[in-house]
């Protein structure tokens, strides 16, 4: 009979450990007498735990931080903490990637769909057609519905920024009829153009990290030569200042200087958009800590947030594979 799948937010001391992980982290370092071991970090969908090898061979000395590896040992306590005495470390022949990283529990289909409802639902004909233009690149599509939608703050899953772009829209749909002040169509467009720029700040493997172009400029300018780009490719027939408006909104979602942000909103569908996008982030990051506390059976979690309870089944935990998507602004045309 199967081992069930060990996590290692689960371990626990003296448990013996036959499972894959990601290895993110390998040091050779030298104990007091001399000996020599291999420090390292494992990690997996819920969390991450050091690891320490004594007298490793070549194979595991030679295993490449950033592998999913095949490792086995025990669940040891140095000084408090856990941490896995390994026995061995070799590359894992198979694993799913959905033990590795996590995944967004929503159905990406699903969500392509409502993402298309929200396109349909903009009547001013530059504004579709800019919305449609981004979307419609087949390229941009395969990347954006796999995609996390932070390296670690929410939705910092496969799929994530899908799954908070299509939220994002849908409370700002809310908003604008609860405010017939808010350009609608406007506040729309920038709900579902504000975070194109993550497909270019992050790369995931066997981890969520930054790119070069992410550290350097970050998601909302990247994003914001993404819309101009697209404008251009367009003949555009937006005028400029209403370009210029859904320019801001990209650029200002976030408050100055937080996150990434460079500019605080100076418009009403800015500001609204940058509220939403607060909201549906913290709303996310709450859960996932909860959740995490959850998985273990306990109802709180060290920083006082009330534990959210998993899934009925938490193989139902979906891992979008990237696989061609469809065209979106044919499709939604």
């Amino acid at each position: 009979m199967a081992m069930p799948r060990q996590y290692t937010v689960s371990l626990t001391a003296g448990e013996r450990v036959d499972a894959t992980f990601a290895l993110r982290s390998k040091e050779m370092r030298s104990s007091r007498t001399g000996e020599a071991y291999l420090s390292l970090e494992f990690a997996d969908r819920s969390g991450r735990i050091s690891g320490i090898m004594f007298r490793p061979g070549r194979e595991a000395e030679s295993v490449p931080v950033g592998t999913v590896v095949a490792v086995r040992g025990t669940v040891t306590a140095y000084r408090g903490v856990l941490r896995v005495s390994v026995s061995s470390m070799k590359p894992a022949s198979r694993y799913e990637p959905r033990e590795i990283l996590p995944a967004s529990p929503r159905d990406a289909d699903e969500m392509i769909s409502e993402l298309r409802d929200h396109v349909r639902a903009i009547a001013n004909p530059g504004l579709a057609g800019l919305v449609k233009a981004v979307y419609g690149d087949r390229r941009f599509m395969r990347a954006f519905r796999v995609c996390p939608a932070s390296r670690s703050e929410h939705h910092a899953y496969i799929g994530g920024l899908l799954e908070h772009t299509v939220a994002v829209a849908g409370l700002c749909r809310t908003m604008a009829d609860l405010h017939p002040q808010i350009d609608g169509d406007l506040l729309l467009t920038g709900a579902l153009l504000h975070d194109i720029g993550i497909v270019d700040e992050l790369e995931f493997q066997t981890a969520i990290e930054y790119t070069d172009r992410g550290r350097l400029s970050g998601h909302a300018v990247l994003g914001d030569r993404r819309l101009f780009a697209a404008a251009a490719a367009l003949g555009s027939p937006l005028t400029p200042d209403v370009l210029d408006h859904v320019s801001h909104m990209v650029l200002s979602h976030h408050s100055a200087d937080e996150q990434g942000g460079r500019l605080r909103p100076r418009t009403l569908e800015a500001a609204a958009l940058a509220q939403v996008d607060s909201l549906d982030a913290r709303t996310a990051g709450f859960i996932a800590e909860g959740r995490v506390a959850g998985m273990v059976g306990e109802r709180w979690t060290s920083g006082g947030i009330q534990a959210v309870s998993p899934p009925p089944d938490e193989s139902s935990i979906q891992t979008t594979s990237p696989a061609p998507a469809a065209e979106l602004g044919r499709r939604s045309a």
